[in-house]
Order: C-alpha cells, then sequence, then structure tokens
C-alpha cells in the first residue's frame, strides 16, 4: 500500500510505502504495480493507537447488557424500571453492568430480589471486580445458600456455571478501528490458554482486526479485604524466576502500597506493570518511581467519575487520583488506555481527559496532572511489549497506521475521533470513513 501526500507530526510531508512494516518514508513516490494507493490529501499520519488495557469479552457481552450506572439510572425506583424492561439473554440471563452505589445503596441478593424480575440476573459494579446475583441467579451457579449474592468476577468457581460469550467481537473491533486503534492488550484475569487461543484465532480469521497481546497469567487483582504481602511477593518472585513480568490491578492507596514493597521485595521486571494506579499517595510517587514498573492508567475516569470522585473523595485527597503529570516528572514510566468497556472505548476521550481534567459536571479534578496534547497521543503509540515507547511514522516499525484529516495543529488541538479517516493494519486498510 502507498500513501500519499501524508503530514507528520514534525509538520513535514512524505509519502509512505508499507506493507508488515513500512517500507519506505520519503518524498514523493510512483505506485508500484497493482499497488494500492491512499491519497491522505495532507492529512496527518499517525502511529495506529494501542490501548493498553481493555477487556474483549466483556466489551462483546457489554453490547448486550443493560446499563445501570448513575450516568444512566438515578434511584432505586429506576433501577427496577430498568431491570424490568431488559431484554433477556439468549443465555437466560438479565445481564446489567456499570452499577454504582450512589444510585441505590449497596447491592446484594435481597435487594436484587426485590428489584429485578424473577429470572437469573447478574449486576456487575463499574469497578469490574465484583458481581451480585439474585436468589434465581445463585440458584442457577450452584450457590442457592450463598448469603449476600456478592460474588467476585475473577473467581472461577461460580463463574465457569455461566454461559461463554462467544459473540460481538467483531463489532467491538469494527468500532475500535473507527477509532484508528490497531492494537490492544487485554487484561482480563484468569484467561485460560484456551481463552488466549480463541482470541488470537479470532485474529487470524479477521474478526477481531487488531492485533491481541494478554496479560494473563500474569495479571492479579487485589482486594482490600484480603491484602497479603507475603503471598504477593511469593508469586510475583515466581514469576520473574520463569522470566515472566508481572500485571498488578491497584485502585486503591493500600493495593499499591503492598505491591509496591512486593515488588522491592522480590525485585524488579523490566516490563512489570501496575495497572490503574488510580489512587496515588503523595509518599509513594518516589517509590513507585523506584519500581521501574510502568503505569498503565486511565485519565478517562476524571471524565467519566468525576463528579462522584468530587463528593466522595476529601478534597485533601482528590489530586492523587489518577495522576499522570506528577508520575512523568518523577520519572515513572506512564501508558494510557481506555479500561473498556469500564472506561468509554474512545482512545481520543481518554487523551483530552488528560489535558484538560474536566468532569462531566465541568469542574477541574487534578488540574497539576494535566499534561500536553502531544504528550497524550503519543502514550497510545507504544506496543503491547513497550508501551511507553512511541512507535514511529518510519522504516523497519510496524505497518500500522492511523490517517487523520487534519494538519498535525488541528489533530493536537481537538483530540477528536471523528477526524480518523482510516485505520490501516500490517499494510491492508481495515477501516475509512
Amino acid at each position: 500500500m502507498l500513501i500519499q501526500r501524508a503530514s507528520l507530526l514534525d509538520g513535514t510531508t512524505a509519502d509512505i510505502r508499507v506493507e508488515e512494516q513500512i517500507v519506505a518514508v520519503g518524498p514523493r513516490m510512483a505506485p508500484s504495480p497493482g499497488e494500492q494507493v491512499y491519497d491522505a490529501k495532507g492529512g496527518t499520519v499517525i502511529p495506529g493507537l494501542h490501548d493498553h488495557h481493555v477487556h474483549l469479552r466483556s466489551a462483546a457481552a457489554a453490547l448486550t447488557s443493560v446499563q445501570v450506572g448513575p450516568a444512566d439510572v438515578h434511584t432505586r425506583d429506576d433501577l427496577a424500571r430498568v431491570l424490568a424492561a431488559a431484554d433477556i439473554g439468549s443465555d437466560g440471563w438479565l445481564r446489567a453492568i456499570g452499577y454504582h452505589e450512589a444510585v441505590a445503596g449497596p447491592l446484594d441478593r435481597t435487594l436484587l430480589d426485590e428489584l429485578a424480575p424473577p429470572v437469573p440476573v447478574r449486576v456487575q459494579h463499574r469497578s469490574g471486580v465484583l458481581w451480585t446475583l439474585n436468589s434465581v441467579g445463585l440458584a442457577r451457579v450452584g450457590l442457592a445458600d450463598h448469603p449476600d449474592g456478592r460474588l467476585r468476577s475473577a473467581d472461577q468457581s461460580w463463574s465457569e456455571a455461566l454461559t461463554r460469550n462467544e459473540t460481538g467481537l467483531g463489532d467491538v473491533s469494527r468500532r475500535l478501528s473507527t477509532f484508528g486503534v490497531t492494537g490492544v492488550t487485554d487484561a482480563t484475569p484468569g484467561l485460560e490458554v484456551a481463552d488466549v487461543v480463541k482470541l488470537m484465532e479470532a485474529h487470524r480469521h479477521g474478526e477481531l482486526r487488531q492485533r491481541v497481546h494478554c496479560l494473563a497469567p500474569g495479571k492479579r487483582i487485589l482486594h482490600d479485604s484480603d491484602l497479603d504481602l507475603t503471598a504477593l511477593t511469593a508469586w510475583i518472585a515466581e514469576r520473574h524466576a520463569d522470566g515472566g513480568p508481572v500485571a498488578v490491578h491497584c485502585v486503591t492507596a493500600a493495593q499499591l502500597v503492598v505491591t509496591l514493597a512486593a515488588l522491592r521485595s522480590a525485585g524488579p521486571h523490566p516490563q512489570d506493570r501496575i495497572e490503574h494506579a488510580a489512587v496515588v499517595p503523595d509518599d509513594s510517587v518516589a517509590d513507585l518511581a523506584e519500581s521501574g514498573a510502568t503505569v498503565v492508567t486511565q485519565p478517562n475516569f476524571v471524565a467519566e467519575r468525576g463528579v462522584q470522585y468530587l463528593h466522595d473523595v476529601p478534597a485533601a485527597e482528590q489530586h492523587e487520583l489518577w495522576r499522570v503529570a506528577s508520575l512523568l516528572t518523577a520519572g515513572v514510566p506512564v501508558a494510557l488506555s481506555t479500561d473498556m468497556p469500564f472506561g468509554d472505548d474512545d482512545p481520543w476521550k481518554a487523551m483530552r481527559a488528560a489535558v484538560s481534567r474536566i468532569t462531566g459536571g465541568g469542574a477541574v479534578l487534578g488540574a497539576d496532572e494535566r499534561v500536553p496534547a502531544r504528550e497524550a497521543l503519543t502514550m497510545f503509540f507504544g506496543s503491547a511489549d513497550a508501551p511507553v515507547m512511541p512507535r514511529l511514522i518510519a522504516s523497519g516499525h510496524p505497518g500500522d497506521l492511523c490517517i487523520v484529516r487534519a494538519r498535525p495543529d488541528e489533530v493536537l488541538g481537538e483530540l477528536d475521533s471523528d477526524m480518523v479517516a482510516a485505520t490501516v493494519i500490517a499494510g491492508r486498510l481495515v477501516f475509512e470513513r
């Protein structure tokens, strides 16, 4: 494929010949016989975006799930009405996602029995780590006597009784292509080899166009109720001894402190990751830098959940949320992601949130954590193996490109996915607006 009249972020204009990798970048090139030609018309060509933390199967399932988060449901009566009107899936379940206590308080089987229809119902907390099942649903998974119906997502003792969702990946992939996303890292914990193989097959067969990397089995979710420094240290040391890195889910200060202590004891691996780092206390910033771990974070939650944060988090601690700039200043490697479907799947919105730090209510949350637009954009240029090493528009780099119908200054000024004109993966056009 030959892309003509492309603007690069440095302001130069070039033609780009691309196959599995970029073959050549230079002044006006003549098409080879049979070569597909795309006229960028002065639009900006950048490396295809890599979303460094997503959940593909959950995103596919979300397409047929009812949303019950604070943006969609506001009261207990609202929740009952939405659940009553929801469609039952082909597996016989009513599946709802995005729940937060702001809607109707803490959710358990008793409350769900009162509010939901008498069919199997499971409601996922917006954090993604917890499901609440009603009594009919608990009986379906063999847990009729469970005390409260609150089950962890990563607990396969109950989730294995569910029918795996094997549809919807194509729809997710097509949508990601419209954003210029050419690769993703699936951060779902507990994936078995068979699950990973199915994702790779979906990519090979063209259903899933993006290149896919999976963190499992090196991903671990922590819970404040059972933090175990000794066990975590042993697990990290074992992973490192086998030559593998770890990725640890840290959404609270306690989880981060324990993880940093475990990394310090076990020793570093150059590809260790901290997922989310939603809360980084001031006295943990230096320790985080010393660990050498890469932080993969989601500033989009400032825009999506900032109103709730301003209500729930003490003012003196709000600057600790979803840090970016202060981590970079301290020398912490940082990459951005969306956490799709728990966050909005449009990476350009995450970039804008990193630049503006504006909540859905219009307030600014963590002004000192703002980063320049170019920096926010390039934090989606890394690869699965090197999240903080931006790929370039240069010979030998992957042939995964995003073509934007605007000049570089306009791209950086707007950071808008509607500007994406085309997406190229391995030298092939997979999306054209």
